[in-house]
Formats: structure tokens, sequence, C-alpha cells
């Protein structure tokens, strides 16, 4: 039998990805994602919300306190953003320590919603770090060290981290983002965290081989405790893999994402 005409319409239409940014001071889904999002976007639908406490969601996030608290919040926030946007199913990326943390909180919440997720840097699984990024010392050189970081070579990226500096100073002054960005990092009691096991979402886990802010370990602990996930070492890359390796990147997201 021949495909219909609306069958043929349904094939047109490219996969929903949603692109769950980092948690770093001042940060926001346009400026993480600038890097990839183009050449992503040639082979899916791209959504790049700003999660809560960053960006355009700074109003509203208040008493909302530690690590877990913050991953739940933001999964029910893209709970309630798939149901806006009336998306049963999508793909997923999350970065690091808020979009990572994000997503694993969300497939354990909606395991029926995300049909496979690549997650970053450790998603968040990794110790709290010992001080508060940036915010004790709330300048545009302490901002652009703590961007420094990030990538492997901050030589290869002079310009590139000099403009994120002054964008991300001006967000991360915004009134409430500093209340906001300090709670996330609360070492605060409360109940276990999510059941990794549980997690049977296909998931692929990227590591910078040279992230010095998160390393390789966490990672590989992380591929351990679920159930379906392997873990990719990206060669040469830092924290900011998107960044260092923009290419390698993609191709490794869209191969595991499409198949």
């Amino acid at each position: 039998m021949p495909a219909s005409s609306d069958d043929v319409a349904d094939t047109d239409v490219p996969p929903v990805l949603l692109l769950l940014h980092g948690g770093g001071p001042g940060v926001d889904a346009e400026s993480n994602w600038a890097s990839v999002r183009p050449r992503l976007s040639t082979g899916f639908r791209c959504l790049a919300p700003d999660l809560l406490g960053f960006g355009a969601q700074i109003a509203g996030s208040d008493g909302i306190e530690g690590p877990r608290a913050w991953a739940l919040a933001r999964a029910r926030q893209v709970l309630d953003l798939l149901d806006r946007e009336g998306l049963e199913r999508v793909r997923l990326v999350g970065n690091s320590a808020a979009g990572g943390a994000a997503a694993l909180a969300l497939l354990a919440m909606a395991p029926d919603r995300v049909e496979r997720a690549v997650v970053m840097g450790g998603a968040g699984t990794g110790p709290l770090p010992p001080s508060v990024p940036f915010y004790d010392d709330p300048t545009k050189q302490s901002m652009r060290t703590t961007l420094g970081r990030l990538v492997a070579d901050e030589s290869a990226h002079v310009e590139l981290l000099d403009k994120l500096a002054d964008v991300r100073l001006r967000q991360a002054l915004r009134p409430g983002a500093e209340s906001a960005f300090r709670s996330m990092f609360a070492d605060v009691d409360g109940p276990p965290p999510i059941d990794l096991a549980k997690i049977a979402t296909p998931v692929l886990a990227l590591h910078g081989e040279c992230d010095r802010v998160s390393p390789v370990e966490v990672s590989a602990r992380l591929v351990d405790s679920l159930p379906d996930a392997r873990l990719n070492v990206v060669a040469g890359a830092g924290h900011w893999i998107h960044v260092d390796r923009p290419d390698e990147f993609c191709s490794l997201v869209g191969e595991f994402l499409s198949s």
C-alpha cells in the first residue's frame, strides 16, 4: 500500500531535541548552546529553555534549596514545557550539574517522555564544589577565570571567553541571581537521591578528557549505576565539550540520539 500524504508528512517532521544548559553563574540557554545549536538544528527541532534559577527564570525560584530539590524542580519545569508544547516524547541533552541533573531527575520522574538522553560532565553526580564559584568575588575578572576553567585550552577561545564574561557578568548580577545560585549548592539533608538503577532509558555520558571541573571518574561511576548507559571520553576536551570539540560533540549526539 502506498504511503498516504499524512504518512509522508510525518516523516518530514524532525524529532524534538531538548537542550538543557549547564549551571555556571550567569548562564542562559542561548549562550550555552550557541556553538552547536545551528548544526543540531539541521537534524532536530531544538528546544532550549532557560532553567529555573537562570536567565529569564530567576523570578519564582525562591524556596528551592539544595542540588536534589533544584533537579526535581527543573524536571517538573521541563515536564510542564513538554505538556504546553504537546510533546509526548523527546530526545534530550543535559549539560553538567544543572541540565544533566535535571535530565536524570526527569528520566526517573517520567521515563515515558524521553526516548534517549545524553548527559555531560557527570550530570551533577559528583561532590559539591568546595566553594561557590564567582559570587565570593563578583567581578569581571572572577567571571573570566571561572569560564576559563570550563575549556581545555583558554588560548584557543580568548575572544569567546571575553565576550561571555561580559554577558554572564550582567546576568549573574541580576536581582535574585546570587541567592538562587547559592541555594543550588546548599548542603542540606533530604530524601534519598534518585535511584539511578531504575532509570531504563538509554543514556550516553560524555566527558571531556581534560575536564578541570569534574573528573572522568564521576561519569564512569554514573554509567556503572545506570542499566543502559555507556561512556564516551572526548579527547582534548574540557568540561565544555561542545565548545572545545563542537564537530565531534554534534556527531556523537546525533548518532546516539538517532539510533
